[in-house]
């Protein structure tokens, strides 16, 4: 008996999971989803069909987000969307963003376990440190540049709110 070909073999897990915070199991429902939807067996789908297909797997997205997200997701413009560009496209709808009132709840544990002596603000030595243990790759220059942009006012620490602006600020406003 002639073994199955893998089904997963052209898709790279790591990859999509990285770029969509998606888990597997959901990355293998969405390769079932699109390989539905490819009935041409392209290993694509058109731009313009995306509505159809994200309509009928219970999206609801307006014309214009679309139109952006498929902006944002089809980077070499050629209007053929792949698998991993689709799975990016559905994890905007699958992966939800935090209420704000959770968020600060967990950034206010995170920050306790920094806030040590429980003074009520992170010193920038202290902050220093996690930075370079998160990311040992930081040259100290690295390091004073980033507690320069975030310690404006000189104090040397911060404090829970500055905190949540640092955590809560995304890529595109720096």
């Amino acid at each position: 008996m002639a073994a199955k070909p893998d089904p997963w073999a052209g898709i790279d897990f790591e990859e999509i999971q990285e770029a969509t915070c998606l888990e597997i199991d959901d990355i293998k429902v969405l390769f079932g989803c699109f390989q539905l939807f490819d009935v041409k067996k392209q290993d694509y789908l058109l731009a313009e069909e995306i509505d159809e297909v994200m309509r009928a797997m219970g999206f609801r997205p307006t014309a214009e987000e679309l139109e952006e997200l498929i902006e944002e997701i089809d980077e070499d413009g050629s209007g053929a969307i792949e698998f991993p560009e689709f799975a990016q496209l559905c994890a905007k709808f699958l992966v939800e963003d935090p209420d704000p009132e959770t968020m600060r709840a967990e950034l206010k544990q995170a920050f306790r376990l920094f806030d040590k002596e429980c003074t009520g603000f992170i010193t920038m030595d202290v902050f220093r440190s996690i930075l370079a243990e998160v990311d040992p790759k930081l040259t100290e220059e690295d390091l004073d540049q980033i507690i320069a942009e975030i310690d404006e006012d000189g104090s040397g620490t911060m404090d829970f709110e500055e905190f949540c602006e640092l955590m809560m600020a995304s890529p595109e406003d720096e």
